[in-house]
């Protein structure tokens, strides 16, 4: 890990306590924050410049499949108030030895009060999980509400019945985002820094049909389902962060595995159009058809700084067979800093089988999935904007007998990390 100087220290630290000392509830507007202006792209307008001019900012943005998923609602919450889950505890551990500043935590079930992640970071973040691990502080969350186990009220899945009992598969295939209760496989964001929550943008209820050029697959969803079916399969959200009166922008989402569909790949081609979704809102001119939950259109200003995080379930060479990962990767608005790991370079020797045929550097792998159909895949991602200098990255990948390699074994992904430089 990256050493950060003494001045930037302190500077952090002289951020975080002229923000307040203890997260606000969800929902609740961060106060006395050092003053930014917007930089979304609003029709007729242009956005500003960050009024605050301080020293350059050091800062790790991460991003994490934990798989703290349950099988029924509010179960997640009843194992973490326990304080010793060993799942949790992995987690945790992993997350106090690389010490991101800002992390997006992907299938972690969502809680409208935010008891689940506040309950995480007292009781897992907040206290060493193990010898030479220090504590975490994060004054700071925003749960996401997500489409998983939304009931759509129609047969999504064609197999002639409409299911409107969460608690089954098939309930959850006919949910606008697969789940077998509302909030299943959900995300949530922690930052040591302030988040703006009056500007955030919440892309839940963008419909497919309104993306042009969509990859929709023909015949399979009415005209009526077409009219209500959602592109995100559990969100896509837009939160700025204010990093000592500069704003960076968490572009955060998990799409839906490009997999468990038929013929009509529906899943697949809905996997390309959630990633494309961040390709044409940081893209100048292909934003137009994008309205937030709040009714504002349009996308991200062109300068304004940004980093996509997430389980994209879509691996550039290896499974995004339409493209838009790969388009998103070589974006000139992006910079892809090619996270390593020695780790996962041993896994992909040892597993062979499907890896065997991979065209990708394994050492690029985040993700340890089946050998004998899929083998191990780049699918999760830190990816910033190419207007922020990138010091470094990696993903959390200890070698056998590494330290914390046990740890590794509570998620199939693993950690991505980006250290930037904010000027």
């Amino acid at each position: 890990m990256m050493k950060r100087s003494l001045e930037t220290t302190l500077l952090a630290l002289l951020g975080l306590a002229f923000a307040a000392c203890s997260s606000p509830a969800p929902g609740e507007a961060d106060k006395d924050v050092a003053p930014v202006t917007p930089d979304v792209a609003q029709v007729g307008e242009d956005a500003g410049e960050d009024v605050v001019q301080a020293a350059p900012v050091e800062l790790r943005v991460a991003s994490f499949n934990t798989s703290l998923f349950r099988p029924a609602a509010g179960k997640l919450i009843e194992d973490l108030e326990t304080g010793t889950d060993p799942h949790a505890l992995a987690i945790a551990r992993i997350l106090q030895r690389v010490r991101p500043d800002v992390v997006l935590l992907n299938e972690f079930d969502y809680d409208a009060e935010g008891v689940a992640a506040s309950t995480f970071r007292e009781k897992f973040l907040a206290k060493s999980q193990a010898d030479g691990l220090a504590p975490l502080e994060y004054p700071h969350f925003y749960v996401v509400p997500s489409n998983t186990g939304v009931h759509s009220g129609f047969d999504l899945n064609n197999d002639g019945q409409t299911v409107s009992t969460p608690g089954m598969q098939s309930y959850g295939d006919d949910a606008f985002g697969f789940g077998v209760f509302e909030g299943q496989y959900a995300f949530v964001i922690f930052s040591k820094y302030p988040i703006e929550r009056a500007q955030a943008r919440s892309f839940q209820k963008l419909l497919w049909r309104d993306m042009p050029g969509n990859a929709m697959p023909e015949g399979w969803y009415s005209e009526q389902e077409q009219a209500v079916f959602r592109l995100s399969s559990k969100n896509h959200i837009d939160l700025p962060i204010n990093v000592d009166g500069r704003m960076l922008h968490i572009l955060a989402a998990h799409p839906t595995p490009p997999a468990f569909d038929g013929a009509e790949q529906r899943n697949v081609r809905r996997n390309n159009d959630e990633v494309r979704l961040w390709l044409d809102y940081i893209t100048p001119g292909q934003a137009d058809y994008i309205r937030d939950d709040a009714g504002v259109e349009g996308g991200l200003a062109a300068d304004a700084r940004f980093v996509i995080v997430g389980d994209l379930n879509t691996d550039p060479i290896d499974s995004g067979v339409m493209g838009a990962m790969a388009a998103l990767l070589a974006s000139p608005k992006t910079n892809d800093t090619l996270p390593e790991s020695e780790g996962a370079v041993e896994k992909s020797a040892l597993d062979a089988r499907a890896n065997l045929q991979h065209k990708s550097p394994a050492k690029h792998d985040t993700a340890d999935f089946s050998d004998a159909t899929v083998g191990n895949l780049r699918v999760d991602f830190a990816l910033p904007s190419a207007n922020v200098e990138a010091l470094g990255s990696g993903v959390f990948w200890p070698k056998s007998g590494e330290p914390g390699y046990n740890w590794t074994r509570a998620s199939d992904h693993h950690l991505v990390w980006v250290d930037l430089r904010i000027e």
